[in-house]
């Protein structure tokens, strides 16, 4: 029976500290900062980005763009809207060291860090879908590995 109680106590706790977690994290308005300090001075676009990744795998800097989407989850991701139907760029954070809001979508931000080319496994394909909160259905249809733009930005800064 201790040990029940035990048990009990320890999920209510871990439970209230996931749902502090996400109250801590501040809403999505202009100006308001993620991780490391950044400003729009000298940020591309995501259609630059594009071409810059295209002559080279990598890419330093800033880029700005319009988020669509957001890890349901706890907010440990984003996505980036690119122009006509390709996928949008996934936008992680350095180390998990902060998180966004679930009100970030349709904001437009500038982030700061490392762009790259990769190649993102069947798994980890089907793993975000499920955070996104994508249907049993739709999870399933993803069959294969993609390469795409992936992004790991030291600070966000939300700009409209």
């Amino acid at each position: 029976m201790k040990k029940l109680f035990t048990l009990v106590i320890g999920i209510i706790a871990f439970t209230l500290v996931g749902s502090a977690q996400q109250a801590d994290i501040p809403s999505a308005n202009p100006g308001v900062q993620y991780g490391k300090k950044v400003d729009a001075q000298g940020a591309i676009s995501v259609k630059a980005l594009e071409s810059a990744l295209a002559k080279s795998n990598d890419f330093s800097g800033k880029v700005t763009g319009e988020v669509v989407q957001v890890c349901k989850k706890k907010g440990c991701f984003i996505t980036l809207k690119r122009e006509g139907d390709a996928d949008p760029i996934m936008v992680r954070f350095t180390d998990y060291g902060y998180f966004m809001p679930q009100d970030i979508v349709g904001k437009t931000v500038v982030l700061e860090g490392k762009g790259k080319v990769k190649e993102t496994t069947l798994a980890k394909l089907q793993h975000d879908a499920k955070d996104l909160g994508k249907s049993a259905s739709e999870i399933a249809s993803i069959k294969k590995p993609k390469r795409d733009i992936t992004f790991i930005a030291d600070g966000v800064v939300v700009v409209k």
